[in-house]
């Protein structure tokens, strides 16, 4: 036993409050773990089942003193919190993961030409930081292509498609009158098969676990649903798992990562991002896996040996977005919902319904895929029935 492992009774720190940081909390409580959330939204999830809240911005000199002095660990529900505070809090308890793999992975152009150096195969790829490099780019990775912010943007948000010369000229006038120092990735487009994404937890010590591949459809760049296992031939879920367990090896990271993937017509795989955290993608796990991706993230904080991710059975997770999420709040949907054998509902607790807001999900699970997607499939018909 080489790695220093946290007790329960502990207090383990979480950067972000959302619906990330609640599900990872209700784990820690669950393993007798206190949890210190730091999140500036006073309203977002997690403050409501922390043991200490925090709701301040993560410049706050005096609350970060504050943060430090309480917390024995610290880990992230949130990318894109200040890289310059995860170096400072590790300097002063485990960080998960670590300030410098945050600082690769929350920019875009350093995650690509970090993976790239690797050998890790990622879409070709151009760095962007005016409109007449935007040209330059485009002449050089043809059209289509996708045009994106190299920091921020989740959701589809700080993202173009570019298949259109009119296009390229619309995304021109935002460079323009962009600010100083902003920069862009433009990268090539590709017409994959499916999108798959792979959850790989990594421990201080270098060992390794992986949850199965899944494929996920997504709409407006929001992700859509999950079906577990994905539909694809065992080599294809080979070579994923062992790319996703190389990507985050490489790194050295260490805490929970998820590797999304494009399958691309001629069946070869590239990486597309990898998050830093749970993801939405693997939510799955908290109703058909014997380990939770948000118990590994408590594992992998406190030091303690990795959970098993076996699956219990196949299941599809549906996202509820903005209105939706009254289709299983009414009195009628509410009892549907949970009317259908094998629906289990999470609400994230978040008070305003925004257009694009994720609300919640249902996982559908059954002894076989086909039951799943078909309980899965019949829901969606009602959540979108016209009122």
């Amino acid at each position: 036993m080489s790695e220093r492992i946290l007790e329960p009774g502990s207090t383990l720190g979480v950067l972000g409050g959302g619906q990330l940081g609640a599900m990872f909390a209700t784990a820690a409580h669950r393993m007798g773990y206190r949890v210190a959330v730091w999140d500036p939204d006073a309203d977002a999830p997690a403050h409501r089942i922390a043991t200490h809240s925090f709701a301040t911005p993560f410049s706050d000199l005096g609350v970060r003193d504050q943060f430090a002095c309480t917390v024995d660990a610290v880990t992230l529900e949130w990318e894109n919190v200040p890289a310059e505070l995860c170096e400072w809090l590790e300097a002063r308890c485990p960080m998960r993961p670590s300030g410098a793999v945050l600082g690769i992975l929350q920019d875009r152009i350093e995650q690509k030409q970090y993976l790239s150096s690797r050998h890790l195969s990622v879409p070709a790829f151009a760095i962007v930081q005016s409109a007449p490099q935007l040209i330059s780019a485009v002449d050089l990775l043809g059209l289509p292509a996708v045009c994106k912010t190299a920091k921020s943007g989740y959701d589809g948000k700080g993202q173009w498609l570019l298949r259109e010369p009119s296009d390229v000229r619309e995304i021109e006038q935002i460079l323009e009158t962009a600010k100083s120092g902003h920069r862009w990735i433009l990268e090539q487009f590709i017409e994959y098969v499916r999108e798959l994404s792979v959850l790989v937890v990594r421990s201080e010590g270098g060992a390794c676990c992986v949850y199965p591949v899944v494929e996920n459809r997504h709409e407006l760049g929001i992700l859509r649903e999950t079906r577990v296992p994905a539909s694809i031939p065992r080599d294809v879920a080979e070579k994923a798992t062992e790319l996703s367990r190389q990507a985050v090896t490489a790194l050295q990271g260490v805490g929970v990562f998820c590797v999304e993937l494009f399958q691309d017509r001629d069946g070869s795989l590239l990486i597309n991002e990898i998050a830093p955290r749970p993801h939405n993608s693997g939510h799955y796990t908290l109703d058909v896996c014997t380990v939770s991706q948000f118990e590994q993230q408590v594992r992998v904080t406190c030091g303690l040996p990795l959970g098993e991710t076996r699956l219990l059975s196949p299941a599809i997770m549906v996202n509820l977005i903005g209105e939706e999420v009254r289709s299983v709040t009414s009195r009628e949907g509410a009892y549907a919902l949970h009317s259908t054998a094998g629906a289990v509902l999470h609400l994230y607790g978040k008070r305003m319904i925004r257009p694009g807001r994720k609300m919640g999900h249902v996982t559908f699970t059954a002894p076989e895929a086909l039951t799943a997607e078909e309980l899965a499939h019949r829901f969606m018909k009602r959540v979108r029935r016209p009122a």
